[in-house]
């Protein structure tokens, strides 16, 4: 992975302190960054504070046409403190992310929706997927989801038992 994680700009769940970093590339429209999702979900909930998750946004506009305006839609929510909420919400609601649903996500997750309307229209937060794109391009990342374990390319199966077995031999105590 050729551009660590920032604990100042990266979405982060999970204790900073943990051995473990997962850093997620992924798009919201992909069925597979989608099924991907509830597994991560369980791994947080698994290893607790021996894991923290940084998902970093790679829509692939030319197969997904809501991916875009989705991470930034998730951008405006992370300006107003509710990332991980709106981040949810839109793998949760993965069909329906045309602009008049990410309003309603908006609305749901209790955004600003004036604001957030605003900065959508504007394309404000454009420049940040921009950037995540380029970090995951310079890095190898050609499609939905890529994960890297400790800065390192994770190329095993994403299934539950596989990437939670890599993880429980990764910790530098397993468990």
């Amino acid at each position: 992975m050729t551009v660590p994680v920032n604990i100042g700009s990266d979405h982060i769940r999970g204790s900073i302190n943990a051995p473990i970093i997962i850093v997620e590339y992924g798009d919201y429209e992909c069925p597979y960054t989608g099924m991907a999702y509830p597994i991560i979900k369980e791994i947080m909930g698994k290893f607790g504070d021996q894991v923290y998750f940084v998902f970093r946004n790679f829509p692939l506009q030319g197969i997904h046409p809501h991916a875009q305006h989705a991470a930034e839609a998730a951008e405006a929510a992370a300006a107003q403190d509710k990332f991980w909420q709106m981040h949810d919400y839109l793998f949760e609601h993965q069909k329906a992310l045309d602009d008049e649903h990410l309003l309603e996500y908006a609305q749901k997750v209790g955004l600003d929706t004036d604001k957030f309307e605003k900065e959508m229209a504007g394309h404000i937060y454009a420049p940040l997927i921009d950037e995540s794109l380029k970090s995951g391009i310079e890095s190898g990342v050609r499609g939905t989801p890529t994960f890297f374990i400790n800065g390192e390319r994770y190329e095993d199966s994403w299934d539950l038992d596989t990437f939670s077995s890599f993880v429980k031999r990764s910790l530098p105590h397993p468990i």
